[in-house]
């Protein structure tokens, strides 16, 4: 609402608050009587209810209308679980893949070291990593 028509609401609540306060004068005793006994006997009861009792947890999340967990069904509520269940999987699914990625990439380091000709230590020597490094021209073919 804007503020102008809020004005014009709580003008209009006031009109009628004066007026009913005017007209209540002009009532006759036994009804101003009448009146007076109906809000007594509104307030004694009102007195005697006992407060309600709400858990705490009731209504607090959004979307929830004030209706506490316990009455709805627990399987309705699942599939806000579900996404997160499935990302969970996936990502141990990644990681379970990569771990064999790296396994399966030092054992094809491991066999080559092993089938290899040359011994261990020619791969620490810095003069064969520069023999590696080093161009060689192609092969000849002989025809």
């Amino acid at each position: 609402m804007t503020y102008a028509k809020d004005k014009e609401e709580i003008d209009f609540a006031y009109k009628v608050r004066r007026a009913m306060t005017e007209s209540s004068e002009k009532l006759p005793e036994a009804t101003l009587e009448r009146l007076a006994n109906a809000r007594q006997l509104a307030l004694s009861r009102q007195k005697q209810a006992e407060p309600s009792r709400a858990l705490a947890f009731g209504g607090v999340l959004a979307g929830s209308n004030g209706v506490s967990f316990s009455q709805k069904n627990w399987i309705k509520k699942s599939w806000l679980a579900l996404p997160l269940l499935v990302l969970m999987l996936g990502l141990y699914g990644l990681y379970e893949h990569e771990q064999e990625q790296q396994i399966n990439d030092l054992a094809e380091i491991d066999a080559a070291v092993l089938v290899d000709e040359l011994p261990p230590d020619a791969y620490l020597d810095s003069g064969f990593n520069a023999y590696l490094n080093k161009e060689t021209p192609p092969a000849k073919i002989e025809e």
